[in-house]
């Protein structure tokens, strides 16, 4: 900073010495005008003082000359005085268009940087991008995969359970090749399901259903289901059967001498009767 402030000190002081040189060359030429048109003007007269025709307009044609000349100084003077002004104002704008260039490149490599970068974080994205759908892929088979072993087991699911479960069972996709739902809603979904089937085989569920007891005639029994995995049933008069889950669904079979402790059961479940242990015949699969 310090060099450049000298710089341009001398160079103001380059610039006075010019001035005062022009300045100096015009006043000598002038002084040499006014020299030259004295020696004339003193030829022009005789000894009597009084100009001859002749010597009269040579002097009038050398005043014109010099005012000519004079003119002709001034205006080249002032021409430079206007160069140099010019001059200064273009090497300032020179000046300042080098700082503007020189700050444009340097954004123009801030800028190239940052979409090297951006380009590089691009293909790592693009990479995650990829790793993602491949996961994605494998939810989606997964999930599938999961729908139709629940397809499969709600067909031994009780029929309490299933009601329960029916709004949830409906958002299952017949074609899931085909459908929009999102793979994170099927997920959410399907652990709906899980844990509800989860907590109903766990539970004692009392039901009212229609049954065809030993004489072949529908009746209206009470049933109690054990978990998912045995069920009992009583209808008004005492006529009792057992239901077991199966591939297609519950099968129910007719089964004398346990009403009174299947009534008891229910009773129990009810509040009707004190707890109790009551003894019902249980197949293990």
């Amino acid at each position: 900073m310090q060099a450049m402030n000298q710089g341009s000190r001398r160079g103001s002081a380059e610039r006075g010495e010019l001035r005062r040189g022009r300045r100096a060359r015009l006043a000598g030429g002038a002084l040499l005008a006014v020299c030259v048109l004295g020696l004339h003007s003193a030829d022009a007269f005789g000894g009597d003082g009084q100009a001859s025709p002749a010597a009269a307009r040579e002097l009038e044609e050398t005043r014109l000359r010099m005012s000519k000349w004079i003119e002709t100084q001034q205006i080249l003077a002032r021409e430079r005085n206007e160069w140099q002004q010019s001059r200064e104002i273009l090497v300032g704008r020179v000046e300042l268009l080098r700082k503007e260039v020189l700050s444009l490149q340097e954004k123009i490599q801030q800028a190239e940087s940052a979409v090297a970068e951006a380009q590089s974080k691009k293909a790592e994205y693009e990479t995650q991008n990829e790793g993602l759908k491949s996961f994605a892929a494998q939810l989606a088979e997964g999930v599938t995969v999961i729908e139709a072993d629940l397809r499969r087991v709600l067909k031994s699911v009780p029929e309490p359970v299933v009601t329960k479960l029916q709004p949830l069972t409906q958002r299952i996709p017949e074609d899931p090749t085909r459908t929009k739902v999102s793979v994170a809603e099927r997920f959410q979904n399907v652990i709906g399901i899980l844990n509800e089937l989860n907590k109903a085989h766990t539970d004692l569920t009392v039901n009212y259903e229609v049954r065809t007891l030993a004489a072949g005639t529908p009746s209206e029994v009470r049933v109690l289901y054990v978990g998912l995995a045995q069920a009992y049933y009583v209808s008004a008069g005492g006529e009792a059967g057992i239901g077991r889950p199966g591939p297609d669904g519950w099968t129910w079979t007719p089964a004398a001498g346990i009403g009174g402790d299947v009534l008891t059961a229910l009773d129990i479940l009810a509040g009707k009767h004190s707890p109790a242990f009551v003894a019902l015949p249980v197949t293990i699969q």
